[in-house]
Formats: structure tokens, C-alpha cells, sequence
């Protein structure tokens, strides 16, 4: 797998090293692997070459800071001194605490980045997952907690030893922001922004033409789409069990775990796309959403500014709120 992505990463690469010369006003792309996915950036407009250096930059600068894996990271300082001490903290990691306890409090506890000791049971999205056993996911459960993270302005801890932060599901969300930002004040005109499964967009096209985002039809290969939105400045998120599993004695077991009982999600979504103007808050919503009650889920989209959702069930058909259906395609 590592071999293969790496190939398609240096494929990719030749193209967009080849669109450089076609001139400053056509799209730049480039992709390269972060954040545990391939992710894709292209930008419209003049300086193509330096607005993509520095939006990689921001990427690998923020990753270092809140992967769960990187020793030097602020979030594996944490989960290694939680019960002990209290770690320093950049800006950037008190912004996505204080906005994961928010989702945790507005999906009523099913957005938990306390999960932490679930996710390292289950291991999935590696070559080591496993079924875990009743009495590991047990001891496990009795860790989580977000009334045990301890945050200030420059600080951060968490209390019970054994504890450990997960920002997987709201991350690269945030991370989606800031490479916006980055883009936008370096004069960037437009640019469409993939951090696998988060699409944010920049601006507008040359054309003047909206963006159009394929929402991924759960049930078949990647970039078959089941619908398609149009929007601005935007951002479209997709959480789905399709993106990270594994197969165990004829059971599939996802990625998306149920703080409530340590297993992964049961229910019959098969797949929850999150419009809003902020990634984080996409992303935050789209994984709370698919593990909420189906209609506790939409009264909370509903409950949000400039927030829709669409939600594909198990058997093809599809709920929408309120106002998503302005953003599809004709």
C-alpha cells in the first residue's frame, strides 16, 4: 500500500511540476501525503509555485503540533504526562480543545476526543487492527471523560493517567482553515483545498463559476459520486465507515467508535456530508452527526447559521436538511 501511494504521489507530482509551466494564470496542483491521507491543493492566480510551498508548510508545521503520533507534538505531550503534570501549549492547540468541547457538549457527548484509549485498542486504519476484548474496551471506557481535561490559555493536561486525546475527527478540519488563511494573505485568488474527505475552497474560479464537489457514493470505488454540490467559499466535509475498516470473522468493523459503548458506531448511515463555512466545523459535526440519533443529528444542523447537511442511510436513500438542497447540481 505504502509503495503504491508513493508512486501516485510522485505521478501526481510530475503533473503538477508540468502545470507550473504552463503559466501563472492557469491552476497549479500539487499533492503530497500528510495527516495520514493523501491530500490535493490547487490555486488559481499569479505566485502559484510559493502559495503552494507555503500552504504545504502550514500542513506539516500544524501536524507537527497536533498529531497524536509525533513525540514532539503538543497532543502526544499531553497524553504522555496526563495524571502527572500540566504541558505548554501553542495557540493553535487551545483553539482545537476549546472547540472540541464545544462539539462534545453540542452532540450531547458523542463528539469525544477523550477516546483516545479506544482508538489505540482498535487500531483501525492500521495493519494492526483488532477486535478488542469485552474487558479491555471495559477498563478502556473508564478513561474517557472531557470533564478530565484540564485547559488553560497557555496549558493543557489531563488528569487520569492512562488518559489520551484524540483530535482525529476535527483536526484536519482545522487544519483546512488555517491553509485558507495562509492562502489568503499570500493574495491567492482562488484555490480548492482536499485534505482527504475535508474540501474547503478559497475565492472563486477564474470563470467565475462555483465550485462543484463530488459527495463519494458510499457504496462504491473511490470518486464515484452519488451526488454533487455547488458552492463559494465553502467548506464540504464527508464522514462515512467506508474510509477507514477492516473485516474480522465476517463482521466490518469502522473507524467512527461510540464513546458510549468503546465499539464503532451501529446504525444504518452509511455516510454524513457536512456543508458550513469553517472545516472545523464540518468536521466536528460530520463525525457527532453519524453517531447521534438520526433526528437529534438534524435538529442540530438545523439549530446552526450556514450549516446543511446530507446524510446517505444504509439502503441508498437520502435525509437532507433543511437548506442543503440549494447546493446541488443541476
Amino acid at each position: 500500500m505504502k509503495k503504491l501511494l508513493a508512486v501516485l504521489i510522485t505521478f501526481i507530482l510530475i503533473i503538477s511540476m508540468a502545470a507550473c509551466d504552463v503559466g501563472s494564470d492557469e491552476p497549479i496542483s500539487r499533492s503530497g501525503f500528510y495527516l495520514g491521507t493523501i491530500i490535493t491543493i490547487t490555486v488559481y492566480g499569479s505566485n502559484g509555485g510559493k502559495n503552494l510551498d507555503k500552504a504545504f508548510s502550514e500542513i506539516e508545521r500544524l501536524e507537527s503540533i497536533l498529531s497524536k503520533n509525533i513525540e514532539s507534538s503538543d497532543i502526544y505531550a499531553i497524553n504522555k504526562s496526563a495524571g502527572i503534570t500540566l504541558e505548554n501549549i501553542s495557540p493553535e492547540t487551545h483553539e482545537v480543545l476549546t472547540k472540541s468541547m464545544e462539539y462534545y457538549i453540542a452532540s450531547k457527548g458523542y463528539f469525544d476526543i477523550t477516546i483516545g484509549p479506544i482508538v489505540d485498542l482498535w487500531k483501525i486504519g492500521t495493519e494492526e487492527a483488532v477486535v478488542p476484548g469485552k474487558e479491555e474496551i471495559n477498563s478502556a471506557m473508564e478513561l474517557l471523560g472531557i470533564d478530565n481535561i484540564i485547559l488553560y490559555s497557555g496549558d493543557a493536561g489531563l488528569v487520569e493517567p492512562g488518559m489520551s486525546i484524540d483530535t482525529g475527527g476535527i483536526a484536519k478540519g482545522f487544519i483546512a482553515d488555517k491553509v485558507v488563511e495562509i492562502l489568503r494573505t499570500a493574495g491567492c485568488s482562488g484555490a480548492l483545498i482536499n485534505l482527504g474527505g475535508n474540501v474547503i475552497t478559497l475565492g472563486e474560479k477564474p470563470s467565475g463559476d462555483k465550485w462543484k464537489i463530488g459527495i463519494q457514493d458510499p457504496f462504491k470505488a473511490t470518486g464515484e459520486y452519488m451526488q454533487v454540490v455547488e458552492i463559494g467559499e465553502m467548506s464540504v466535509v464527508t464522514s462515512g465507515p467506508y474510509e477507514r475498516n477492516f473485516e474480522k470473522d465476517g463482521v466490518v468493523y469502522h473507524h467512527i467508535l461510540d464513546p458510549f459503548t468503546g465499539y464503532p458506531v451501529v446504525n444504518d448511515i452509511a455516510g454524513v456530508t457536512v456543508i458550513s463555512e469553517k472545516s472545523i466545523d464540518g468536521d466536528g459535526l460530520s463525525t457527532a452527526v453519524f453517531a447521534m440519533d438520526l433526528a437529534e443529528g438534524l435538529e442540530l444542523i438545523e439549530s446552526l447559521e450556514n450549516t446543511e447537511c446530507l446524510i446517505i442511510k444504509n439502503d441508498g436513500s437520502i435525509i437532507m436538511s433543511s437548506g442543503f438542497k440549494k447546493y446541488l447540481s443541476d
